[in-house]
């Protein structure tokens, strides 16, 4: 399709569009890659109007049965929801099992909601390298809350923090260590701490453990001085706090609309990306040059029966890159 005709159904709110044009945003092919950004040079003026959050978590903390309950309560509200699911994918095949929509099935089943998984491929820190391009193409169709869910593997996952408003990083109750979850690389980025399952045999549990958590939140400093960290219990499961959660996020948006701190970290956020995308790119051009393939073999083998030190010959690709010969 025509990337100009695709970004004209992209704002005129067609699903089937907005699928298509985040997998031409994926794709690697570079007749795609520059096809997707006159899509995404077109939609811009039409972006940033989104309540953007990420959730992230461990494996089993319940972030699905979470995103689905929340969504569907903020639909009820009158808003559009659009949810990027990150899944992990294999070292060995490098696929990935995009089940995201199967243990949403409610909310897939809602017209303002949309939600597309996307594999995480090599890219670290739990989400998609294009998890940002997607995030503007879903608030140009239209979709005023924007959740990126994690793949939910530790503590790397800190990358959704850098393209989300709001940061929920969600706990277990009970986990053993009554501060499994305390590690600073997560806790600080955090603007919610969320102890999840509070119901049955676990309620007392999750309140023990909110305590904890909330104790703990006071030798860390938060990353506004408009917002002390709040720590909250709910039951996904059950739907209880789900309300109180999203009060919670409208009020740190408006604490960090007040000071203007929103829109210096999304300027932030943009600059970091841009460096991002930079080194990227200049990763891929290094990896196609000509001149690295006829050199890269030879060097490698240098490196691995040690005669040569790793850093001297990444130098010698780089100046073979730099010395301006003939690229694929």
């Amino acid at each position: 399709m025509d990337p100009d005709v695709l970004a004209d159904a992209v704002r005129s709110s067609d699903r089937r569009a907005l699928a298509r044009a985040i997998t031409l945003i994926e794709s690697t092919r570079s007749d795609h890659r520059a096809a997707a950004a006159k899509v995404l040079e077109r939609l811009m003026p039409y972006t940033g109007d989104s309540i953007r959050v990420g959730i992230s978590g461990v494996p089993g903390v319940g972030k699905s049965t979470f995103i689905e309950a929340l969504g569907n309560h903020v639909i009820d509200q009158g808003h559009k929801v659009a949810v990027l699911a990150v899944d992990p994918s294999s070292a060995v095949s490098g696929g990935s099992i995009l089940g995201d929509k199967t243990r949403m099935e409610r909310l897939a089943c809602r017209r303002r909601a949309f939600i597309r998984p996307s594999p995480a491929g090599r890219t670290l820190g739990g989400v998609a390298r294009r998890t940002r391009e997607s995030i503007l193409v879903c608030e140009a169709a239209g979709f005023d809350v924007i959740i990126v869910e994690t793949v939910g593997v530790g503590q790397s996952e800190t990358a959704v923090a850098d393209m989300t408003d709001a940061f929920i990083l969600m706990l277990l109750p009970g986990g053993g260590d009554e501060l499994q979850g305390i590690k600073r690389g997560n806790l600080e980025l955090a603007d919610m701490v969320l102890v999840n399952k509070m119901d049955g045999e676990l309620s007392a549990a999750a309140k023990r453990s909110a305590a904890d958590y909330a104790n703990a939140l006071q030798f860390l400093v938060p990353r506004s001085p408009h917002w002390r960290v709040p720590v909250k219990t709910c039951s996904a499961l059950v739907g209880d706090g789900i309300a109180e959660v999203w009060q919670t996020v409208l009020r740190y948006r408006d604490a960090l609309s007040a000071g203007d701190e929103l829109a210096a970290r999304r300027a932030a956020q943009s600059r970091a990306w841009m460096w991002a995308e930079t080194a990227a790119s200049l990763m891929t051009q290094l990896e196609d040059h000509v001149g690295v393939k006829s050199r890269v073999r030879d060097l490698e083998e240098a490196v691995t029966q040690g005669r040569l030190p790793p850093t001297l010959a990444a130098q010698r690709l780089i100046d073979v890159f730099l010395s301006g010969k003939t690229k694929a």
